[in-house]
């Protein structure tokens, strides 16, 4: 199973960058070609003139010594330089001329002209094409050793999976291939073990690191039903899982896939860039053009033309320029990947540092979308936790939400429950038990009104507070006598008080769009700070807000969980789902919060700011560098005996790439925090 991921994770790996893209060869083979062709080439700089005449040194002489220049750099153009010429070939094939182009139009005019120039007693090129070449290698070596770095943190967690599981059939553990698990298995998970599979724990509880999987720093509690992901790791206890998942399904394959997706989609700037790198590839040739032109107009001999055209093609390849973004946006979407988000399109992280305002549904994205107990009021001397431990006691038989909630805050606080006897659900009503001789009732406020229960004058003035906040509010009586009442109502994430804050801080504005009440939404809005709120919003009506945000020239962001959303979310200038949410919520964003904390928006923002920044210096360097070095490569100032020999020039070229590689490796080490 884990090498299925690994072979998922590899998929984009060859259509990210220019020379897997137009070569298709592994890192192994330019290093070992490197080796072979610098090998042939000491022979050949040897009995070439400028290192004759340099050293004053005369190599041995034998029969056909004259020729083994030719030879050796015939080898070096065949075995090495035939790389380019096929990458050329693919480059033309496709209508995009590029670096492999230009490579292979200056190795073959060298190695032709020099082979005329032997028999026709010319000077010869010989020790440039085999410099050249061997360069080339080395500086694609060193590119592709830093370019493989980024993809490691895939290869990472594709390498998540543990290669066997226990399972347990008719009471007895048996270890198998995790490739044999079939979903609905029941597998054991022991202290310490990775989680081989997506699954839903039936027995057990533990605290899980999740760290790899989701980004998240601090160990998740999981118990009886909570679902747990294949590739986190299992803490102090033992788990007994039923398997929901496995291969593509599982959550760990779908994020390595997003990612890959991610990785193969294109910004507006890389669009920019790869437009740019064509355009620099069409000015090489002309530029090549015209420096052989004027070299032989203004009287050059052949040889120093030739030279200066192979130094001009070769120092123009646009492969830094093309390597200037696509690259950036790599280690980009895998850095989010491990801090909790996913990027589903480049173009929606590129949009992000541009964001004015930030839409939140309310439910589910800055609240839990579930009950919890807000407070308790009490009549009589009694503590909040005695009145807790008896709601929760007569709760403990009701399946509704609200009992659900009671009996969480029970568990949370640690609270004994009462043995209860002859419990009665009034269907729509309430509920009815006894402890011990007392009888006790938890009702809503309409029973209250009906069977004429006393409220005190304190306990009516904190039931209206409660009730402008739209809170429910349930009460509880003993033989007859009103106690206590508890409120619940939806509870707000503890994450969004702080995610609110950051965005604040970032000079964003805040606004919550949401189907529910007015007075709750204000409520939560007050409760958070937000600057704004839109209340009782129809999905269709949504979208038509973001319209009108939008015509004040803002950029707005929608962050979503639920199919009410989708409209919105497509919308907006980005869309960012929670991953808890809904198929179709995270379909229509761009971008997906994993650990659903909203926290991670202004980890979004800042990973945007700095992605476009890195790709900006990049792009910059790239041309300005052409901008430079092209005139030096043509020979401008060849009257004060500047000159860039082609082997100097690969060298440029390549320490242009090289740059513009480990410029991009600094963001990995960039804090979002």
């Amino acid at each position: 199973m884990a090498n299925h991921l690994e072979h998922i994770s590899e998929k984009s790996t060859h259509n990210n960058y220019g020379i897997d893209k137009h070569i298709g060869h592994n890192i192994e083979i330019f290093f070992r070609k490197f080796w072979i062709s610098l090998i042939l080439s000491i022979p050949v700089i040897l009995y070439s003139d400028i290192f004759q005449k340099f050293f004053k040194w005369a190599p041995p002489d034998f029969i056909w010594s004259s020729y083994m220049p030719l030879l050796l750099s015939s080898i070096i153009f065949f075995y090495g330089g035939w790389i380019f010429i096929i990458g050329a070939w693919r480059e033309i094939r496709s209508y995009l001329p590029g670096m492999m182009t230009l490579i292979s139009i200056a190795i073959s005019t060298a190695y032709f002209w020099s082979i005329y120039a032997v028999f026709a007693h010319e000077e010869t090129l010989f020790w440039e094409i085999a410099t050249l070449i061997t360069i080339m290698f080395l500086g694609h070596y060193i590119e592709m050793r830093t370019i493989g770095g980024t993809q490691n943190a895939l290869r990472e967690l594709a390498k998540l999976l543990p290669d066997t599981a226990e399972i347990i059939q008719n009471d007895k553990i048996k270890t198998i291939a995790v490739s044999e698990l079939n979903e609905n298995d029941i597998i054991l998970v022991r202290p310490g073990a990775q989680i081989p599979a997506d699954g839903k724990i039936i027995d057990g509880e533990s605290n899980i690191n999740e760290s790899m999987v989701t980004g998240e720093s601090n160990p998740v509690f999981k118990k009886k039903d909570d679902f747990v992901v294949a590739g986190t790791i299992n803490g102090d206890g033992a788990l007994k899982i039923r398997v929901t998942n496995i291969w593509e399904k599982t959550f760990l394959a779908w994020v390595i896939h997003l990612v890959n997706e991610a990785q193969m989609s294109k910004s507006r700037l890389q669009v920019l860039s790869d437009k740019a790198a064509l355009f620099l590839t069409i000015i090489a040739i002309l530029w090549w053009l015209i420096t052989l032109t004027v070299w032989l107009l203004v009287g050059a001999n052949i040889n120093f033309a030739v030279a200066r055209l192979v130094a001009v093609l070769v120092i123009a390849c646009p492969h830094a320029l093309g390597l200037a973004v696509p690259l950036v946006a790599s280690i980009s979407t895998t850095k989010a990947a491990q801090n909790g988000f996913l990027v589903k399109q480049r173009i929606a992280l590129e949009t992000a540092r541009t964001i004015d305002a930030v839409l939140f549904d309310k439910t589910g994205t800055l609240t839990k979308g579930e009950y919890g107990v807000i407070d308790i009021f009490n009549t009589e001397n009694h503590t909040k936790k005695e009145v807790l431990e008896l709601a929760a006691s007569l709760n403990l038989l009701s399946e509704h939400p609200i009992s659900k909630a009671v009996l969480t805050e029970a568990k949370k606080q640690k609270l004994s429950l009462k043995e209860i006897n002859k419990f009665e659900a009034l269907r729509g009503k309430g509920i009815k038990a006894f402890v011990g001789e007392k009888e006790i009732l938890i009702w809503g406020f309409t029973l209250l009104e009906s069977n004429n229960i006393n409220v005190s004058t304190k306990l009516s003035k904190q039931i209206q507070d409660a009730g402008k906040k739209w809170q429910t509010i349930i009460f509880v009586i003993e033989d007859k006598i009103l106690l206590w009442a508890i409120t619940l109502a939806d509870v707000i994430r503890k994450e969004s008080y702080e995610a609110i804050l950051q965005l604040k801080e970032m000079g964003i504005q805040t606004i919550i769009i949401t189907g529910d009440w007015e007075n709750t939404t204000k409520w939560v809005s007050q409760e958070l700070g937000i600057d704004k709120y839109f209340a009782k919003v129809l999905p269709h009506q949504k979208s038509e807000k973001i319209k009108e945000l939008q015509a004040l020239s803002l950029k707005v962001a929608m962050v979503g969980d639920g199919i009410n959303d989708a409209l919105a979310l497509t919308q907006a200038d980005l869309g960012i789902a929670i991953g808890a949410g809904t198929n179709v919520a995270i379909e229509s964003a761009g971008i997906v919060l994993i650990r659903n904390d909203p926290r991670d928006i202004e980890k979004i923002i800042k990973l945007s700011k700095m992605t476009y920044s890195k790709m900006i210096q990049n792009i910059f360097w790239a041309t300005g560098y052409n901008i430079i070095a092209l005139p030096l490569a043509a020979g401008i100032f060849a009257f004060k005996g500047i000159l860039l020999q082609p082997a100097i020039s690969a060298i440029f070229m390549s320490l242009s790439t090289i740059i513009v590689a480990l410029n991009a490796l600094l963001l990995k080490n960039k804090n979002l925090n």
